[in-house]
């Protein structure tokens, strides 16, 4: 039990680690206190043996609590530390989201110069594979429509489709890994 004592009171390394740590230190200080408190040393020896172990008990009961509050804060933090890891890619891929508006745009453009549009297309394709490849991909436009996903800007009246359905994509989407980056502003059908 001391090993594992002196293994959690190892140094911190996060700030929240060291707060933890901290606390658990205090409230040991305080069992410590309630102890002294609790326990009349005036008394002869056979008559504080019970008492003695009922406030060991209590203290070993509230170590344990205090102990596994903090696995969970070192736990909490852990997983913390690798979401944020995880997701540390996410700022960059959301500032790149502007080059595939320009692109898209550019395809436009040069729709009389098919020399250029191939260039372009050649371009948006390979940034897209570099992209796909890090976790971020379009968002599906085909379909219904899915508010976790899609951004409604307006809807339209469209005989042929049914309520709820994507008429036109304005703008698309992206999403990081299952994060959305940007949701995609798409025209939804209602024909009421």
């Amino acid at each position: 039990m001391q090993e594992e004592i002196e293994e959690t009171m190892k140094e911190p390394h996060t700030q929240d680690e060291q707060a933890a740590q901290e606390a658990c230190e205090t409230q040991a200080q305080d069992m410590g206190e309630e102890l002294e408190s609790s326990v009349d040393f005036s008394e002869p020896r056979e008559s504080s043996a019970p008492i003695m172990q009922q406030a060991y008990k209590e203290l070993e009961e509230k170590y344990m609590r205090a102990y596994a509050d903090f696995e969970n804060v070192k736990k909490r933090l852990e997983r913390d530390k690798n979401q944020a890891l995880e997701y540390a890619y996410e700022k960059i891929a959301k500032d790149l989201l502007p080059i595939l508006d320009a692109l898209d745009k550019a395809k436009e453009a040069a729709k009389d110069h098919s020399a250029i549009l191939e260039g372009i297309v050649l371009v948006q394709e390979n940034f897209l594979k570099i992209l796909s490849r890090h976790g971020v991909e379009a968002i599906d436009t085909s379909g219904e429509f899915d508010p976790n996903l899609h951004e409604c800007i307006m809807q339209v009246a469209k005989p042929e489709a049914q309520d709820g359905q994507i008429a036109q994509v304005m703008q698309q989407g992206y999403k990081y890994k299952e994060r959305t980056l940007r949701p995609a502003m798409v025209a939804v059908v209602k024909n009421n």
